[in-house]
């Protein structure tokens, strides 16, 4: 049973219940002095409270996804994989197998009902898969877009542009299904010809959990930037049919997420040539979540700043959209981001900016999906169609 499967909120609710109506009916019997009959009201009381405690910390666990799997909870740190070279993958359809990517029951796919019904090559396929990564040693559950052509035999030779998308932290890879409804909205956008066909990948920024390492590579911990940067295009490049090509990677996310979008797209340009960010910082704030992730290295700190990269360190060639809301609480630190990126964009041509306010709305998903069609159109104009085409077998 899924850690974060409601039948097992339900399961330790009932177990709860029970222990609560077995301390009634036997605390009579237990009312005595003797060293056994003050155990059992001990043992009883300490059942059940920690049987109410589990309850709470399964649902606030489902609603913020601090941990996604058994695994995050009992293995903190267990994406250190030893990993064997990359084997042949599967190319018309999901891997099977695959070394760095393998299919899976993880995420809590099952929960989501409102996904295309039919068959992959009319409506395309959503999948839950796990990658691990050579450099990175990490390893992570996600989900995986396909659109209808890469079934289609029209386009058994055809690469495909990526959109990563990114969550916010906390926060579960399924929430970018069932809150943000980003595949529902991807496939009815290329239905109806606003999108080109894409491989959507959703992920969660958390691949250390619970710790929120920002995408940045920790000093002495997760290399969180080499998983997304690296790890990340090479697991997918050896297991589907997806373009080699930088300039057809893009990364879309909100909150934490929207924030490793525009750092991924600024730092690490040879990866993801298009970043969308909802409602993003544009400095690494170190708090609770994040502890130290620099080590005291002022110095590394700095090189995380988009702004003071933007105007201290030469500018890569990408495009980015900043989006937000004229009402966020951090409308103004967004108009100094956007002041700054317009600046270079101005005298370095490589670069491209954009921005989208709604007149209102917060740091919601009922926000997030009211921005999510035009910022993926956004996205889909400006990934370049994959150069690269499979060779021919035969």
């Amino acid at each position: 049973m899924e850690l974060t499967s409601s039948p097992l909120v339900y399961l330790v609710a009932a177990l709860a219940l029970l222990a609560l109506v077995a301390t009634v009916l036997c605390w009579p019997r237990l009312a005595r002095r003797r060293p056994v009959h003050l155990l059992g009201r001990v043992g009883l009381l300490t059942l059940t409270q920690l049987l109410v405690l589990a309850v709470c910390g399964l649902s606030l666990n489902n609603a913020y996804g601090f941990y996604s799997t058994w695994r995050d909870l009992l293995q903190p740190g267990g994406g250190q994989l030893a990993l064997a070279p990359a084997g042949s993958a599967g190319r018309s359809g999901p891997p099977v197998g695959d070394t760095l990517v393998r299919p899976t029951t993880e995420g809590g796919l099952d929960q989501v009902t409102d996904l295309p019904q039919g068959r992959p090559e009319d409506v395309g396929q959503v999948t839950s898969i796990r990658v691990s990564g050579k450099e990175s040693g990490l390893s992570d559950q996600m989900f995986i877009y396909l659109p209808p052509e890469y079934f289609n035999p029209k386009y058994a030779r055809e690469r495909f542009p990526v959109l990563l998308t990114l969550g916010g932290y906390p926060g579960q890879a399924v929430h970018l299904l069932s809150e943000l409804h980003a595949p529902q909205t991807v496939w009815e956008l290329q239905r109806t010809g606003r999108m080109a066909p894409t491989v959507v990948v959703m992920a969660r920024p958390t691949v250390a959990a619970p710790r929120n390492t920002e995408c940045v590579d920790v000093p002495g911990g997760p290399a969180t930037e080499t998983w997304f940067a690296k790890d990340l295009p090479t697991a997918l490049r050896s297991a589907y049919r997806v373009s080699r090509s930088a300039g057809s990677w893009g990364v879309l996310g909100y909150s934490t997420g929207g924030s490793c979008a525009l750092r991924l797209a600024l730092r690490d340009p040879g990866a993801y040539g298009a970043a969308a960010a909802l409602h993003a910082d544009y400095q690494v704030q170190g708090d609770w979540s994040t502890g130290d992730l620099f080590a005291g290295n002022q110095q590394l700190a700095q090189s995380y700043d988009l702004g003071w990269r933007l105007h201290n360190l030469p500018v890569p060639r990408a495009s980015l959209l900043v989006v937000s809301t004229r009402t966020e609480e951090d409308y103004a630190a967004t108009q100094q981001f956007l002041a700054t990126a317009t600046a270079a964009a101005r005298a370095h041509p490589d670069l491209t900016v954009d921005s989208l306010f709604l007149p209102d709305g917060g740091h919601t998903f009922d926000t997030w999906r009211r921005e999510l069609p035009a910022s993926l159109e956004w996205l889909s104009d400006h990934l370049q169609p994959a150069p690269d085409r499979e060779p021919r077998t035969g």
